[in-house]
């Protein structure tokens, strides 16, 4: 039987549940346990493939093809494992299986109520990936700030596990602020009690408090919260401001959380944390040797988490490379051809974002084009693949309707049109093509340079697709259709064997990036700009140019 750790969060939202539950995991995992984490989200949709990356942020996709919270992808990043549709499960996931068996008939006579019916389905998906017998330790991310309305049957649910385990299997997480008051010059535990006492209310009572601070906790402070929370001095845990969530892991190791975590749930391991490959990420991220600008092309820009694992995979590609990857949010839909040189004239790479709906597309190709004539090495990602593929269309094939179908329907050069399987699809959520699929590569081309292989496997969450009819003529003008599915014959990767470096591939490469392993596309991607950079400063410098002739 596994055990289980929940972690909740008090006094305010974003304080980084999901990275110190990522970081406890990784500590315990750097061990030799099996260790999973899971997230229950408190919102009503199903799940939030259909919600606004401005609402939710990005939606992160599952080998299995589950769209969920953005908070998996960091469970993959620090575990540098798949996630599943079990790992994410929202309060809509709850009451939409509770509704469809109460319509099968499953509770005949009874009335449907929060408890038990809700709590019992919160409570068997919550202990169900500890049953398989795969991982010892299951670490679950409540959603949401206790004393939230939506959070109050996940709560319950811990309660009655506090009661249905033994007590060493199950251990809570609290997560909350210390606020440090200027004026005051003091850092204030009023909020942090006053949270802990609204979980105790609830019938849930932490073991640890973790209290994200922007300034040093001392012991007296320490005592203080331990004391009114009811918990050991040693169990409060601070967690400062870190300069990269990927040190957060160190630091709570600094404080023994792991130590104290296994001595509540009385596991006996002695052994000291393997992190010297952590350390060596670490070091090359915190001293790079050399520095690029890359240039991100979307519709989004105004909240980072909408391209959250396109800038965690830059910083993986980054510290490889020994090399600081400073991004450069661009909004497409300020591009036009009398700005474009001026908007990026000083960038080393450029990135086209994936995304949905016709807002920002006639920028996105302009900048296209401003990177296949000026040898700017250009990475196109789904909907940047597409873009890259109607531009090059226009204006080197001569196809002036070139379009896709998704921003007009009517287009007379319809080169990005709507999946066959995809027309007869009404309903919105989950339904795109989505999660794995192979992906057969041409020897010889630049992606199998990328990748060292023919065979591959990539997420996808898309609609649209290349249209094969399209096909020849694109290859006799040049684009080299370089990866392929083999059972379908879709398009993966395009790719021009003049350019420097310009690639585009219809799936998200970006999900399967971790710090153990970057992912190829953006490791070559960055050493492409690095050398673009190089050149370009040396072109600059007649000392360089004399010393390089």
């Amino acid at each position: 039987m596994a055990k289980y750790i929940f972690v909740t969060g008090g006094v305010t939202s974003s304080l980084g549940k999901g990275i110190i539950a990522a970081s406890l995991a990784k500590l315990l995992q750097a061990r030799g346990l099996r260790v999973t984490i899971q997230k229950f989200d408190p919102y009503i949709n199903v799940d939030p493939g259909t919600l606004n990356p401005y609402e939710h942020g990005e939606c992160f996709v599952t080998e299995d093809g589950a769209e969920t919270d953005l908070d998996l992808g960091h469970y993959e990043r620090f575990l540098n494992i798949f996630t599943t549709q079990a790992n994410n499960v929202t309060t809509g996931r709850i009451y939409q299986t509770v509704i469809n068996k109460e319509r099968e008939g499953a509770y005949l006579g009874k009335t449907v109520q929060v408890i038990p019916h809700i709590t019992d389905e919160i409570k068997r998906r919550m202990l169900a990936l500890g049953l398989k017998n795969e991982y010892d330790i299951v670490i679950t991310e409540l959603g949401g700030t206790v004393g939230d309305i939506e959070s109050l049957p996940y709560i319950e649910a811990v309660r009655q596990l506090q009661w249905d385990l033994p007590e060493e299997d199950l251990l809570v997480v609290h997560l909350t602020l210390i606020p440090y008051l200027k004026a005051a010059k003091e850092l204030k535990t009023k909020p942090t009690q006053h949270s802990v006492k609204m979980l105790s209310e609830q019938g849930v009572f932490p073991d640890v408090i973790v209290c994200r601070t922007e300034e040093p906790i001392n012991n007296d402070i320490k005592r203080k919260i331990a004391q009114f929370c009811n918990v050991k001095v040693e169990a409060v845990i601070e967690a400062p401001d870190a300069s990269t969530i990927y040190e957060v892991p160190l630091l709570m190791q600094n404080e023994k959380l792991d130590e104290i975590v296994l001595k509540k749930l009385q596991i006996a391991n002695d052994k000291e944390p393997e992190l010297e490959k952590w350390k060596v990420f670490l070091n090359k991220l915190k001293y790079p040797k050399s520095r690029i600008t890359i240039g991100l092309i979307g519709k989004y820009v105004e909240l980072q988490d909408a391209y959250k694992s396109i800038l965690e995979s830059f910083i993986h590609a980054g510290a490889i490379n020994e090399c600081k990857v400073q991004v450069v949010p661009i909004h497409s839909e300020f591009l036009q051809e009398d700005n474009i040189s001026e908007k990026l004239a000083n960038l080393d790479g450029l990135l086209v974002a994936p995304g949905f709906g016709h807002r920002g597309i006639e920028g996105k190709i302009t900048a296209v084009r401003y990177a296949r004539e000026s040898g700017l090495p250009f990475f196109g990602i789904c909907l940047g693949m597409q873009m890259a593929v109607i531009e090059y269309g226009r204006n080197k094939l001569g196809i002036k309707g070139a379009h896709s179908t998704e921003m007009d329907p009517e287009a007379t050069d319809a080169v990005i049109n709507m999946m066959e399987e995809q027309k007869a699809v009404t309903m919105k959520g989950g339904t795109m093509r989505l999660g794995a699929y192979p992906c057969t590569i041409t020897p010889g081309t630049l992606a199998h340079r990328i990748y060292g292989s023919t065979e591959i496997s990539e997420r996808h969450r898309h609609r649209y697709e290349f249209n094969n009819e399209f096909l020849e003529q694109y290859e006799k003008g040049g684009m080299v259709m370089s990866g392929r599915n083999p059972q379908t014959g879709l398009v993966e990767i395009v790719e021009l064997p003049d350019h420097p470096f310009f690639i585009g591939v219809q799936y998200h490469p970006e999900l399967k990036s971790t710090v153990e392993s970057p992912q190829p596309i953006f490791v070559h991607f960055v050493a492409a700009a690095r050398k673009y950079n190089e050149d370009r400063q040396s072109s600059k410098n007649p000392l360089l140019q004399s010393e390089m002739i």
